[in-house]
């Protein structure tokens, strides 16, 4: 499997560029995971050497952490029956990845995080009235 296709190189590069300029906090782009253990990788930005990504990583110890990883030695982990790290092809977010390493430290891990936000991001948005009388009892 090909962990970074070019739309989500360009994306996780773009990220690496507006992080330099100002303080901002994207949601991730990519999610990464073992399909035998806990370990899972979100990226937010890929560094101009192409191999360095931050995000949120999870070796399954129950203590999620913001960093730098290489892609390089992910994607050369050797698993178990000779199975490799794959990315979620069905990954999409739009929860910050501030609020993704809140949500798994406090819920023990990414796995854990996931299912709580996206509760929350599937959850209906209640409607706002549009008159102004409205709601009020007049």
């Amino acid at each position: 499997m090909i962990l970074l296709t070019p739309e989500l190189h360009a994306a996780l590069r773009m990220n690496a560029d507006r992080s330099e300029k100002s303080r901002h906090d994207p949601a991730p782009v990519v999610k990464l995971f073992s399909p035998v253990g806990a370990a899972t990788w979100l990226a937010t930005e890929l560094l101009d050497d192409g191999d360095t990504l931050f995000g949120l990583a999870d070796l399954g110890f129950g203590c999620p952490e913001l960093g730098y990883f290489s892609l390089d030695e992910i994607a050369r982990l050797h698993l178990p029956f000779g199975l490799a790290i794959e990315r979620d092809i069905g990954f999409s977010t739009s929860t910050s990845l501030s609020v993704w390493a809140d949500t798994a430290r406090r819920a023990g891990s990414i796995q854990e995080a996931q299912s709580i936000i996206w509760r929350i991001e599937a959850a209906p948005v209640p409607e706002l009235p549009t008159d102004p009388d409205e709601g009020n009892g007049g």
